[in-house]
């Protein structure tokens, strides 16, 4: 079963390689979707993964990269996009 959320993940996460680690979380788990920033300095996210991989992806945005500090992740369930493949990193 596939599940589509949208996160807006709150904090130091601009600038500190946070979307290059959705990337690499993104080559590991079959996650399609994209990764942005914005203009109020928090990163959004819209992902369609394996409902089983969705935990482990809250895990590592909530970890964040090595740089980066996740106060705060609020998560939106979306309907499945079939036509939805890869991940983009959009500026």
């Amino acid at each position: 079963m596939t599940k589509r959320v949208r996160l807006h993940v709150s904090g130091l996460v601009q600038g500190v390689g946070f979307r290059k680690l959705i990337e690499r979380v993104a080559c590991g788990h079959s996650l399609d979707g994209w990764v942005r920033n914005q203009p109020d300095g928090r990163v959004e996210i819209e992902a369609q993964v394996p409902a089983k991989d969705v935990e482990e992806l809250l895990k590592k945005a909530g970890c964040g990269s090595s740089m980066s500090q996740v106060t705060e992740i609020k998560i939106t369930d979306l309907l499945p996009d079939e036509k939805q493949k890869g991940l983009t990193i959009r500026f």
